[in-house]
């Protein structure tokens, strides 16, 4: 009897492949030293969603959540805390790129890349390092806006199951975000410009559904609300959390992660051969 040969991978390969994962996670490490270290970031990508929140809420709540269709006056600041929590979630995820676009540019300013660019240390995985660091920042960033929500009334119905798979969702756009903000802050002149650049990201939820329905803007406005990236993101998160119809939403979701992801690796992968050469 005769057996078939199953080909393996060259050792070569093998040996790379492992190098960058241990690299990825040393450079995981680094950035998550950092962010112990060096907290104000941290604390600001949380802080300011927060009284985002807050505002909106206690101030404006009422008479937005009023304004919802099918809400009673009476219960419209509630019903608005509700409807607005999945945009400040998504709001808090899209302000994390501030910082990860500015801790990438003091990288390539102050000469640590061309450093890293001297020692046995994996190009992505320098890359990889700030993405994943990012992206842990993120999540936890969201946990603590969503504590902050429920502390003030916000009353998920979501099931078990819908928990895992918003965290999956949550974990999805924080990487995609992770990257976009890792590319900018390569492309950015300067530290000042990097921290400035992401700002667009924290706009975009509220041209889309995250604070109003897209149904209640101007004709003219309406399609790029709905079709801009940050609405399926928006829409996805309130679905899984109150249980809203998902719709075609998910898929878009995956579809631009995929998007956003590929997109800035290849244009951060670009800028940083490019740039550290220099």
């Amino acid at each position: 009897m005769t057996t078939l040969a199953v080909p393996r991978p060259p050792a070569a390969d093998i040996r790379r492949q492992s190098h960058v994962v241990a690299d990825s996670i040393t450079m995981l490490n680094r950035n998550l030293l950092h962010m112990v270290r060096y907290p104000g970031l941290s604390v600001f990508t949380i802080v300011v969603p927060v009284i985002v929140l807050l505002l909106i809420v206690f101030v404006f709540g009422g008479t937005l959540g009023a304004g919802l269709p099918g809400v009673d006056p009476a219960g419209g600041r509630a019903a608005y805390l509700a409807y607005v929590m999945s945009g400040i979630l998504v709001i808090t995820v899209a302000g994390t790129a501030g910082g990860t676009a500015t801790t990438v540019s003091m990288d390539m300013t102050e000469g640590i890349t061309a450093r890293f660019r001297t020692m046995a240390i994996s190009r992505t995985a320098v890359l990889a390092g700030h993405v994943l660091g990012n992206a842990i920042q993120a999540i936890i960033a969201v946990t603590l806006v969503l504590v902050v929500g429920v502390a003030i009334g916000f009353r998920p119905t979501a099931t078990p199951l819908e928990w895992m798979a918003l965290a999956g969702v949550i974990g999805l756009v924080a990487y995609a975000i992770s990257w976009l903000g890792v590319a900018m802050g390569i492309q950015a002149k300067s530290v000042e410009t990097a921290s400035n650049m992401p700002l667009v990201l924290s706009v975009l939820p509220l041209l889309g559904s995250g604070f109003v329905p897209t149904e209640s803007m101007p004709v003219w406005l309406q399609w790029f609300a709905q079709y801009q990236p940050f609405t399926p993101f928006i829409e996805t998160i309130r679905g899984l959390l109150l249980g809203t119809p998902l719709g075609w939403n998910p898929l878009f979701t995956i579809g631009w992660c995929t998007v956003i992801v590929v997109a800035s690796y290849v244009w951060s992968r670009a800028l940083y051969e490019r740039k550290s050469v220099h």
